[in-house]
Order: structure tokens, then C-alpha cells, then sequence
């Protein structure tokens, strides 16, 4: 990957937030794509103090409580993705890598502060379950992650929740390079209220269509190429 394929200057403003994650982690479990929601949900997670660039403001520190804000969303998106990594295991045949990932995973959900409207005790037990039992806990049977009372699916995610769930599923094995599906993402959240929708409606393709992900995916490559040429023609400009 070059640098080239970086797409718009993007700093800890333009990071996913806990909310996008949340929605795409919770969509690619409901379709028992484990690995990739392990992904989405490690992906909600803000930049440690150390790596924010000292603007409070666009590393998302905009009042007194965020720190504390911070530290429960971190809490919650590492318990749902270890009850991900877990079921992924099992899904695997890794009996024994799925008893301690469940084991840490159950163990992180009830030390969860705030859920954000997860329910998570079905995610609870399904966890016991798999750290008990793990070769008689079916991964077709892990329950179906619910955020205010509703179980996301990739068909009805926001725009910042599918450009979160497309880099996870290329990170995961999908077809696609996940830096040029992240670029693509950021192009489309740029294009939001311009009137062209290209990118987002070629992101949506990508999650909603399996069969066509490696055209997709090759197509969305050639528009970011496209875009981050002109772009730095503009540049060139001035």
C-alpha cells in the first residue's frame, strides 16, 4: 500500500466513532461474519492520550466527561469483540483458543459501565457457554447482537457504520484492499449533501452483495485511484 492510496487528510476527527463501530460490529455477528465484526468493533476504539495530536477538539475531547465516555465505550467494544474473536474460534474448531478468548469475553461483559442500548446478556451467555463448553456450543446458534432493541444487519447501516463494516470484511478475507475501502468510505462522507453518491452507493454494493464484492471492490480501487489523481492535480495548481 502506498501513499497514494491514503485518500483525504485524515486525522482523530475523521476516526470511526464508538456508535459507527458499534453498528457495523453488531451487523457483521448478526450475519455470523465473527472476524470481521472483531475487526469493526476493535476499530471504535479512540487513539490512546499519547497518540492524539494534542487538538482536543478532533481527538473527540470536547468536555470534562468524555474521558470517562472514553474509557466505557473501550470496556464495551473489547467485550464484544472478544465474545467475537471467541466465536470465531469455535467457528474454527479452536476449542481451546475459544474456552480463553469466552472466558475473557464473559468476564469483560460484566464489566461493562455502560452498554450504549446492547443487550448484552445473551452476548453474556452465549460467552459462558462457549468457556464451558466450547466444542458443544454451535456458532450457528451465538445470539443475534441487539442495539436499542433492534438486530442490525448490513442492509440497514448508516453511511459511517458501512464504511466501517466494508475495510473489516476486506481485513477479514472479503475481496478488497481495507486502506482503499477506508479511503473510499471517507470520500463518501465527503460527498454527503454534494449530490454524488458514487462512492457511497458502490460502498453499500460491496456489503450487500457477496457475489459481486471482487467487481465492486475493483471498482471502488479505480474511483479512489481517479479521485486522489484529480486531487493532486488541484494540488498541483497552486
Amino acid at each position: 500500500m502506498t501513499d497514494r492510496h491514503r485518500g483525504p487528510d485524515r486525522g482523530p476527527r475523521d476516526a470511526p466513532g464508538p456508535s459507527a463501530a458499534l453498528g457495523a460490529g453488531a451487523a457483521l455477528f448478526n450475519e455470523r461474519r465473527f472476524l470481521a465484526a472483531r475487526v469493526a468493533w476493535g476499530r471504535g476504539r479512540r487513539p490512546a492520550p499519547d497518540e492524539r495530536d494534542g487538538d482536543a477538539d478532533s481527538a473527540g475531547e470536547t468536555g470534562p466527561g468524555d474521558g470517562e465516555r472514553d474509557r466505557a465505550d473501550e470496556r464495551l467494544l473489547r467485550a464484544l469483540a472478544a465474545t467475537a474473536a471467541a466465536s470465531h474460534r469455535a467457528a474454527d474448531g479452536d476449542r481451546a483458543g475459544a474456552a480463553a478468548e469466552a472466558d475473557d469475553a464473559a468476564a469483560a461483559l460484566r464489566d461493562v459501565a455502560d452498554a450504549r442500548g446492547v443487550a448484552l446478556a445473551p452476548a453474556r451467555e452465549w460467552a459462558e457457554r462457549l468457556a464451558a463448553d466450547p466444542g458443544g456450543a454451535d456458532p450457528a446458534s451465538a445470539p443475534r447482537i441487539r442495539v436499542g432493541g433492534e438486530a442490525p444487519t448490513v442492509d440497514g447501516l448508516s453511511l459511517a457504520a458501512a464504511g466501517v463494516a466494508a475495510p473489516a470484511l476486506a481485513t477479514a478475507g472479503e475481496p478488497g484492499d481495507p486502506e482503499t475501502l477506508a479511503t473510499a468510505a471517507a470520500f463518501a462522507r465527503e460527498e454527503r449533501g454534494t449530490g454524488r453518491t458514487e462512492f457511497a452507493e458502490l460502498l453499500f454494493a460491496y456489503l450487500r452483495t457477496p457475489d459481486a464484492r471482487p467487481q465492486v471492490a475493483a471498482r471502488l480501487g479505480d474511483h479512489v485511484d481517479r479521485e486522489e489523481r484529480k486531487r493532486r492535480d488541484v494540488d498541483g495548481l497552486f
